[in-house]
């Protein structure tokens, strides 16, 4: 089977990378530095479905996401989260954190509302981030 992005995520992110594995993905609400790995494979649901060497490769390249968004902007803690429970494809959030954050100290998902970035600043954390992200 091609692989198929789940139209919630393509509608709710933006495609800014491609590593072996996953398609690296920036949400649409700029309130967070937050990232979306979505493994380029059809049908699977959870990662004890993956081969183990696509496992690996999940944890590694989810690895030098969150290691290339702490360098850029350095936040309190890098939440790495797998639900699922909405959205059944696959994929982990990879989102940086901040005590003034609108949702600090809880779980981002159903606070407020999301809020479009500048285009200005997106470009420039996009620019910054895959610049860290090719070095590793």
């Amino acid at each position: 089977m091609l692989f198929k992005l789940d139209e919630r995520i393509e509608a709710t992110s933006d495609l800014i990378y491609e590593l072996p594995l996953c398609q690296v993905r920036l949400s649409i609400d700029s309130r967070y530095f937050w990232l979306i790995l979505v493994p380029k494979l059809d049908g699977e649901t959870e990662v004890h479905e993956l081969s183990e060497a696509d496992q690996v490769r999940l944890i590694k390249e989810s690895s030098k996401v969150a290691t290339a968004l702490n360098t850029v902007v350095n936040p309190e803690k890098i939440n790495v989260a797998n639900l699922g429970n909405v959205v059944s494809q696959l994929h982990w959030h990879v989102v940086a954190r901040f005590i003034n954050d609108e949702a600090w100290p809880g779980p981002i998902w159903g606070v407020g509302n999301a809020k479009e970035w500048d285009t200005k600043k997106r470009a420039e954390f996009i620019d910054s981030f895959l610049n860290e992200l090719t070095k590793l």
